[in-house]
C-alpha cells in the first residue's frame, strides 16, 4: 500500500489549494479514504472522509472546515482530493492520507502554511 500526498504549499489567508493523494496497492474504489491534518503541539485530527464506492459517495467534513474545505475522490485514477478554499491561518499544518485496511495507513504528508 502506498499513498501519496500533493499539493501543499504557503498561501495567503482567504487562499485556496488542491491536494491529492495516489494510492496504490489496494482497490482503491472499495475504501473510504481520509484526510487528517497536524498542526505543530497538536494532536492529529480528522478532517474529512469519503465512502468507497463512485464518485459521489458519501462524505464527511470536520466542523472546523465545513462549507470551505470538499473531499472527493477519482477511482479511476486512484487519487483522492481535498480542495480547500477560504484558507485561514489555523488551516496550517502537514495534511496526511490514510486509508484503513485492517491497520491504518498513511502517507508522507504534504505541508499547508496559511500566512501573510
Amino acid at each position: 500500500v502506498q499513498l501519496v500526498e500533493s499539493g501543499g504549499g504557503l498561501v495567503q489567508p482567504g487562499g485556496s489549494l488542491r491536494l491529492s493523494c495516489a494510492a496504490s496497492g489496494f482497490t482503491f474504489s472499495s475504501y473510504a479514504m481520509r484526510w487528517y491534518r497536524q498542526a505543530p503541539g497538536k494532536e492529529r485530527e480528522l478532517v474529512a472522509v469519503i465512502s468507497s464506492g463512485g464518485s459521489g459517495g458519501s462524505t464527511y467534513h470536520a466542523d472546523s472546515v465545513k462549507g470551505r474545505f470538499t473531499i472527493s475522490r477519482d477511482n479511476g485514477k486512484n487519487t483522492v482530493y481535498l480542495q480547500m478554499n477560504s484558507l485561514k491561518p489555523d488551516d496550517t499544518a502537514v495534511y496526511y492520507c490514510n486509508v484503513v485496511l485492517i491497520v491504518n495507513y498513511w502517507g508522507q504528508g504534504t505541508q499547508v502554511t496559511v500566512s501573510s
